[in-house]
């Protein structure tokens, strides 16, 4: 994995990666852990002369491309725990070249110059002398690469303000100090009485520039150190055995090490917004730049920190070991942890500029050809829009618009980036295709395996809005585990009978049909004698009821079906082909980019919950809360470009759905946190009977964060718990293990 999306930064990455392997062998790092004092490490020559130095800089110093490229490498020489000053000279070329210094710029991107900025004052002071020269005395906060710098960017403290100035190694007094990551150590810079002539101070820079381009750069570090933690920690649990089997079995390793592998994927996503951001000519305002970084700094050097953590656990004794490189992650990441500053200082940084009305807007840049699929969309939906109620959804569905991404009849066969063309287009012409709920399930299987009679009978009334669908999977005894199902489906003169039940079934009132699984075949492997039904709602021996839920009210249902007779034309496929068409029903996706806030509507309400003056404590949980529903959206902008790219799936819908449930339980629960006790005084919810009709969504109750806060209990149980979408991270993700079969009883 690489946070680039592109062929270019694919390729980059590789030329990294194989450069890597090459030069930064666990030799070289042993060796710059075990020697004595910071020196060039010996691939430093031949990485200034692959140009990885320079690639952030101007096409007449350097490359001409911009910090995602560097960010790309930069997380690639994380992975491989690169010592010496790679990180520190490229954070002081990019200060530099923002600032409009350029004499030391060639130097620089050449590696003949190394440098070095400190993000911390210390007790460096500027102060006037009595012929008005601004003077500093003091000395710096530890500065990370600096043994062998030549040129420091430093900051210092006048009048209450920061100033940041550039100096020489020849005007400073260096000191090397113990270092907690031996293989880049740190020193302090001291200045005596230096004068801050015109030419050593960065004037017209926000103070804040320097800080920022560090959590940038120190952000794609430490994705590449989550990176390697988490596949150092994977890699063991497959191999190491306890109790007679791998270590990554059992779903207490299994599931840290998904845990670990979903905060790397985040730390990607953040790291690769925050450097996309601070590129010249990048969309998005200064606010909307300060605000990626920031979440960054709170997210991702976060999580590299963390994934250290765990990966040491994992690995358990040999962990704690001075000979394995676990414990260099750990240092490293907690290192740049620490020199960037409190966690909790970049998570209100996040919350304040998000009260202040910043956004992250999180859209995309679609090709030319673009616009000749808008054109001819615009064209077509026009007469859509002279239209009302079932005639325009009716238009829309028999011109492909209710499901574009489906193939001509039905839908329009749109790739990537006229799906979200149309989608466009859609909003802007105020047009909304009928939503078909589970039927936008049950339409793509039927389009794959249904017969042509029932695509004729069934495709047309669901895209149209005309049919509701619901969905007869989930039995008592089952749960996930939809192999396991019990509902027995008989042969009978002219069709099948249907006996069982199902649960947790939402709109089973309303629904016109259902979409049911039952076995028809006990003999052979559970997986093998499913077979796939579509059952008339209406038909007798269905018995309805309705389940009362945490909130009070009733959207599921338990559904008996007692000798229900189903004809041969409603097996869908053949017999025990359930199993199959069952994953086409639960994989159909679409490519789609949400409009909304790029904090979720959650993340507004809980905003406005704050308050005015929230205090401290308060501002932490909510940047907190507010970057993992930045990040959220960002592996969803990821997953939509990678679409657009002709890419595979990535593992961000698997962790989007993941970090996405946790977050929603997260922010209604803080939510009533903050209303205190008047949270606990909302009215009950009543729901009307089982014979009174009721609305698929309950308009008439006003959404309550004590009422949300009941409701998303159910995102971590519904479509897979919690539980489950961790092992397939576990399992399919990272290799580890599936569970092992269970034991027959008896």
């Amino acid at each position: 994995m690489t946070m680039g999306l592109t062929e270019e930064h694919r390729d980059l990455r590789d030329s990294v990666r194989a450069f890597a392997a090459r030069h930064i062998t666990t030799t070289v790092v042993r060796a710059a852990a075990d020697a004595g004092t910071e020196q060039l490490p010996p691939f430093w020559a031949a990485l200034a002369g692959q140009g990885l130095l320079s690639l952030h800089l101007p096409e007449d110093i350097g490359s001409g491309y911009g910090m995602l490229e560097l960010a790309v490498v930069t997380e690639e020489l994380g992975r491989n725990l690169a010592p010496g000053p790679f990180l520190s000279t490229v954070l002081t070329s990019a200060v530099l070249d923002r600032a409009g210094h350029r004499d030391r710029l060639p130097g620089l991107a050449d590696g003949s110059t190394v440098g070095a900025t400190a993000l911390a004052p210390g007790t460096l002071t500027a102060t006037r002398d009595a012929a008005g020269t601004l003077r500093v005395s003091g000395t710096s906060a530890p500065v990370l690469g600096g043994g062998p710098a030549d040129v420091f960017v430093l900051p210092v403290e006048s009048r209450g303000r920061t100033r940041w100035a550039v100096v020489a190694r020849t005007d400073a007094e260096v000191t090397a100090v113990d270092s907690h990551d031996p293989t880049r150590r740190l020193v302090r810079v001291a200045l005596r009485d230096l004068e801050l002539s015109p030419e050593r101070l960065l004037s017209g820079i926000d103070p804040r520039l320097p800080l920022d381009l560090a959590a940038t750069l120190f952000a794609a570090e430490a994705s590449g150190l989550a990176d390697r933690a988490t596949s150092t920690a994977a890699e063991y649990a497959k191999v190491r055995e306890q109790f007679g089997r791998p270590i990554g079995q059992f779903q207490g390793v299994k599931h840290r090490c998904a845990r670990m592998a979903a905060r790397a994927e985040q730390a990607r996503a953040c790291a690769w917004d925050a450097a996309r951001a601070q590129d010249p000519g990048a969309v998005g305002t200064p606010e909307e730049a300060a605000l990626a970084v920031a979440v960054a700094g709170a997210t991702s050097v976060e999580a590299g920190f963390t994934t250290a953590k765990d990966c040491v656990q994992t690995l358990g004794g040999i962990g704690f070991t001075w000979e394995h490189d676990a414990g260099l992650y750990l240092r490293r990441a907690q290192t740049l942890r620490i020199l960037l500053g409190p966690t909790t200082g970049w998570q209100r940084r996040v919350a304040a500029l998000t009260r202040a009305g910043t956004r992250r807007r999180l859209s995309v840049d679609l090709p030319p050809e673009a616009e000749t699929v808008r054109a001819g969309t615009r064209a077509e939906l026009a007469p859509a829009i002279a239209l009302d109620g079932a005639e325009r959804t009716s238009y829309l569905a028999e011109h492909g618009y209710t499901a574009p991404h489906l193939p001509a009849p039905w839908g329009k066969g749109a790739d990537a980036v006229a799906q979200l063309v149309i989608a466009e287009e859609l909003g802007a012409a105020g047009l909304e295709p009928a939503d078909m709920i589970i039927g936008g399930w049950v339409v793509p299987t039927l389009i794959e395996h249904g017969s042509e009679e029932q695509q004729r009978r069934f495709l047309p009334p669901t895209l149209r809005g005309d049919l509701v669908w619901c969905q007869l999977f989930s039995e008592p005894g089952a749960g996930s585990d939809l192999a396991g199902l019990s509902t027995r489906a008989e042969r009978a003169e002219g069709g099948w009978r249907l006996t069982g039940q199902k649960v947790w079934t939402s709109m089973a009132r309303e629904a016109d049909w259902g979409i049911c699984l039952a076995r028809t075949d006990a003999s052979v492997p559970k997986h093998r004698g499913i077979s796939y039904f579509l059952v008339d709602m209406r038909s007798p021996g269905i018995d309805i009821r309705p389940l009362r839920e945490l909130t009070g009210e009733s959207l599921f249902n338990e559904v008996f079906l007692d000798d229900v007779f189903v004809p041969d034309a409603l097996l869908v496929a053949g017999p025990g082909d359930g199993w199959k068409l069952a994953r086409t029903t639960l994989a159909n996706e679409r490519v789609s980019l949400s409009n909304d806030s790029s904090l979720g509507s959650g993340g507004e309400e809980l905003l406005a919950l704050a308050g005015r003056d929230p205090g401290e404590e308060r501002l932490t949980v909510l940047g907190q809360i507010l970057c993992d529903a930045q990040s959220t959206g960002l592996l969803g902008l990821r997953q939509t470009l990678r679409s657009l790219a002709g890419g595979q799936p990535g593992a961000e819908s698997s962790v989007a759905k993941l970090l996405g449930v946790e977050h929603m339980q997260q922010v209604w629960e803080t939510a009533m946190d903050w209303q205190g006790a008047d949270a606990l005084t909302v009215a009950p919810a009543c729901d009307p009977g089982p014979d009174e009709p009721r609305p698929p969504v309950r308009a008439d109750r006003p959404r309550t964060a004590t009422w949300m806060f009941l409701n998303t209990r159910c995102l971590s149980i519904a479509g897979g718990t919690t539980d489950v979408q961790l092992n397939i991270i576990g399992e399919r993700l990272l290799g580890l293990a599936r569970d092992p079969a269970p034991v027959p009883r008896g």
